[in-house]
């Protein structure tokens, strides 16, 4: 008898396989969750076998809300035929992954479907400043809880960005990002929701911005981003994108979707500017917009009152 026809000898194999592999019934309810899948969503098997694929949305497009009949899923099982596709998953910390997916519907002994395998692996995420092949990895250059830029790094860029200023008069704006009311937040629903939201947040950041920007953490409720080669004219453009990248974002925790309120400062760079002028307007610029936002939920609230 063949070694290969022990069950368990099988699911080695296919747990030993580095992408993602899941296998549905039907209903589209998870029986197999791989060692792979565990590592890709961050979702453990216990928490998902017996449940809805639906609701670990792995194979959603950008905006999609669920799982439908068009999910590669679905389309294997009802065309009986094997289907590729790319889309996003959602990784149990909140932030989305782009993945390749591929789902071959299971026939029993008799032809008939029963079932779907469905296999997901990574794509390589989107060029970034702070992924680049020769980006500083040494200690204190990346911050342990966002993996972006540290503060110390930030401040030696935005130095190197001035002098380039200085030098060549290419242009530089300066956005500084804060989280409304983190510290209360990491009270309340403790320093593993605080640190995951954080993560969201700054993946959507370096999705929203461009190739030659930089992102990175400053302090412990907020960002500091460099736009390079940005005049005073291009960057309500920007602060929109970011903004809409953001209106959305935030994590499922404990059965609730939390989220925070966030202020945007800007800055660009001026003749006789210093690191510190910089950021001292980009700063002035994120309180005023604090204490703008502030006033402005205090107002709603209390026509919502009367």
């Amino acid at each position: 008898m063949s070694y290969f026809h022990d069950s368990e000898i099988c699911r080695s194999i296919l747990d030993s396989l580095p992408a993602g592999l899941c296998v549905v019934d039907m209903q589209k309810q998870i029986v197999f969750w791989s060692d792979g899948a565990e590592r890709v969503t961050g979702h453990l098997r216990h928490e998902v076998i017996g449940s809805s694929v639906s609701e670990a949305l792995l194979h959603c497009d950008p905006g999609c809300e669920s799982c439908n009949d068009d999910c590669p899923v679905a389309r294997a099982m009802k065309t009986s035929q094997p289907i590729e596709a790319t889309g996003l998953l959602h990784h149990k910390t909140g932030y989305e992954i782009p993945v390749r997916i591929r789902a071959v519907p299971v026939h029993n002994r008799h032809g008939s479907i029963i079932g779907a395998v469905e296999m997901f692996e990574e794509l390589q995420p989107a060029a970034s400043p702070n992924h680049r092949d020769d980006a500083p990895r040494l200690a204190g250059c990346i911050d342990d809880v966002t993996n972006v830029a540290s503060h110390a790094l930030m401040r030696s860029y935005l130095r190197e960005t001035l002098a380039t200023f200085v030098e060549l008069q290419v242009p530089f704006g300066v956005l500084s990002l804060r989280l409304e009311g983190l510290s209360h937040f990491r009270a309340s629903s403790g320093p593993e929701a605080a640190s995951s939201l954080l993560r969201v947040i700054a993946r959507s950041l370096e999705g929203a911005l461009w190739r030659t920007d930089l992102v990175g953490r400053w302090s412990d409720d907020q960002f500091l981003i460099i736009l390079n080669g940005c005049r005073q004219e291009a960057l309500p453009s920007v602060l929109e994108r970011i903004r809409s990248t953001l209106a959305g974002d935030g994590i499922e925790w404990w059965g609730e979707r939390r989220s925070l309120p966030f202020s945007i400062g800007q800055a660009t760079a001026q003749p006789d500017d210093t690191v510190e002028s910089v950021l001292e307007r980009a700063q002035k610029s994120l309180e005023t917009a604090s204490a703008c936002r502030t006033h402005a939920a205090s107002a709603s609230s209390g026509s919502s009152g009367s």
